[in-house]
């Protein structure tokens, strides 16, 4: 499967339409949604995507033997993270608490209900859901051909706090700026749901089909 892009199946996430985006944009590549850890194993590239909570991720995760493909899959092919399928690669999760993959440095917090307030007094909900503008903090190839200040489709209650700024690849707001993409050699991982964000999700997954794994 030299050209094969495999999206994790572990139980949850939404598997169907990130697949079908990446067909989309990909219609020569060969688009596979596995829990097999051999199927994984011998991908092109590797999808992560996620979705429900963090304590059932990180066990059905385990439960399935797909841990260790996942963490081979991390260390030397591209691979892309979507919503918890960014906050797994972080050490820890506040939601649970729960010990996650440590794939990068740093923890996953919730939006604090106290800084939910703008200020002319208007409070923002949790989680927050729907269109925001991302803002890429530096130049690398999955941001090619979108506009900075793109609009992206969000849906979460946590968001990642890295160790290092440098992992950061872009920041959006609510209402304080967060990290809502990290970028490290050939991993690239998005808080937000390119599957969802039509015009820009679509470029930034085109990108990603096109990318050596290289920033």
């Amino acid at each position: 499967m030299p050209d094969s892009i495999v999206v994790v199946d572990y139980g949850m996430g939404n598997l169907r339409s990130v697949a079908k985006a990446l067909a989309h944009v990909a219609p020569d590549r060969e688009v596979i949604v596995s829990g097999d850890p051999a199927t994984i194993g011998r991908a092109a590239r590797v999808v992560l995507p996620g979705q429900s909570a963090m304590p059932d991720c990180m066990r059905e995760l385990a439960a399935r033997g797909l841990e260790g493909p996942v963490r081979d899959a991390l260390r030397e092919r591209p691979f892309l993270g979507i919503c918890l399928g960014l906050q797994m690669l972080f050490a820890r999760s506040e939601e649970g608490p729960t010990a996650c993959l440590g794939a990068v440095p740093g923890r996953v917090v919730r939006f604090r209900d106290a800084n939910m307030t703008l200020a002319d007094g208007t409070r923002l909900k949790v989680p927050h859901m729907g269109w925001t503008r991302v803002h890429a903090t530096r130049a690398h190839p999955l941001w090619h051909g979108i506009e900075d200040g793109a609009r992206f489709y969000f849906a979460h209650s946590y968001y990642p706090v890295p160790d290092d700024p440098a992992l950061t690849a872009a920041t959006a707001e609510y209402p304080a700026p967060f990290t809502c993409a990290i970028a490290r050699a050939n991993i690239f991982a998005t808080q937000f749901h390119p599957e969802k964000s039509q015009r820009a999700g679509l470029a930034l997954l085109a990108n990603f089909v096109a990318w050596n794994g290289r920033e």
